[in-house]
């Protein structure tokens, strides 16, 4: 239960802080932010945890398949603020956007043959 919430505090600590450094400068966070801390933690908690390297090989693989789709929530997210629509409705048509770019990606990944 310790290392529970151990990985909840660090895994917050870095959230929040994040979110302090783009107040100051948001080409500083979008830095922090897109180098994969979160990633390199979820692979290091599930080693921790398991200590099965398949695994993490196999998460480490996902996150790579998973990323190319998930770069149009930034993409989406933007060109609505940039249309004058709120923070919250572009926020939802990019999530949105994005699960159905998810879903069909998916669903071409096994297609070609790679299932996640």
């Amino acid at each position: 239960m310790t290392f529970y919430l151990i990985k909840t505090i660090l895994s917050a600590i870095l959230i929040v802080l994040i979110s302090e450094i783009a107040k100051a400068s948001s080409w500083v966070a979008a830095f922090i932010t897109s180098l994969p801390i979160m990633s390199i933690l979820a692979l290091t908690w599930l080693y921790i945890d398991t200590q099965n390297i398949d695994k993490v090989s196999d998460l480490s693989m996902g996150i790579f398949w998973m990323v190319i789709p998930s770069l149009i929530f930034f993409v989406a997210l933007s060109y609505g603020l940039k249309q004058n629509l709120s923070f919250w409705l572009s926020l939802a048509i990019a999530s949105t956007l994005t699960a159905s770019t998810y879903a069909l990606y998916v669903l071409l990944l096994k297609k070609i043959g790679i299932t996640l």
